[in-house]
C-alpha cells in the first residue's frame, strides 16, 4: 500500500499548505475535505454570478470587497483543482 498525499482545501493558520496522508479513500477527513471543497466551489460560483450582475453598474471604489472575495474564491478553486489533479493522476490501487 502506498500513502496518498491529499492537498486539503484549507491552508494552515500560518498560510502553509495542509496535506492528509492516507492509504484509503472515503475516510472521515477525506469526506470533510470533499464537503469543504463543494462549499468553496459553490461560494466561488455565487461570487462570480454576483460579480456578473454587479460589475456593469458599479463605481470603481465599490469593487474592493468583491475583488477580495473573488480572489479568495479563486485561490480556493485553484487549490481544489491542484488537489483533484494530483488524485486523478494517481493510479487507483483499490
Amino acid at each position: 500500500m502506498s500513502d496518498e498525499h491529499r492537498l486539503l482545501p484549507r491552508s494552515a493558520t500560518d498560510g502553509k499548505r495542509s496535506y492528509l496522508i492516507t492509504d484509503h479513500h472515503g475516510g472521515p477527513v477525506s469526506r470533510a475535505a470533499d464537503a469543504t471543497e463543494s462549499i468553496q466551489l459553490h461560494m466561488g460560483d455565487q461570487l462570480v454570478q454576483h460579480a456578473l450582475v454587479l460589475l456593469p453598474d458599479t463605481q470603481p471604489g465599490d469593487l474592493r470587497y468583491l475583488a477580495e472575495r473573488l480572489t479568495e474564491a479563486l485561490q480556493d478553486v485553484l487549490r481544489i483543482a491542484e488537489s483533484r489533479g494530483r488524485r486523478l493522476s494517481q493510479p487507483d490501487n483499490t
